[in-house]
């Protein structure tokens, strides 16, 4: 015998709320970006090798970002954000801090010594 309508509509009432809650919910910080650890990215540049070599960096969007940067040679390295940012590391040991990542997306982090993409960052 089927249920009448307003006991279905009901049943689906509680049986969905939870997943629209998970979905509206924050991070565990309460969706304070400044609370988020920083985001530290170790990269090395010997000659023409690089490590990270074009992989998916996960930050999320506002987080605090900072480049641990070794290096052979000076350089220079450019992150495609809005605004953009060029950054300059000398031979050794670096460290860089970037402009937080305001809006979700994807953006570019290249070296122009040698010209190749680092890493992407995937800002959620």
């Amino acid at each position: 015998m089927p249920l009448p309508r307003s006991v279905a509509a009901s049943a689906a009432v509680v049986l969905l709320g939870p997943l629209a809650l998970t979905a509206c919910g924050g991070d565990s910080q309460g969706g304070d970006p400044s609370k988020l650890p920083t985001a530290v990215i170790h990269i090395a540049i010997n000659g023409s090798h690089t490590d990270p070599n074009g992989e998916h960096v996960d930050v999320s969007v506002g987080q605090r970002i900072e480049l641990d940067v070794t290096a052979d040679q000076p350089g220079e390295i450019h992150v495609h954000s809005d605004p953009e940012q060029e950054l300059e590391y000398h031979t050794g040991s670096n460290t860089l801090e970037l402009k937080p990542i305001q809006v979700p997306g994807q953006v570019d982090v290249e070296s122009h010594t040698p010209d190749k993409l680092l890493f992407t960052l995937v800002a959620r």
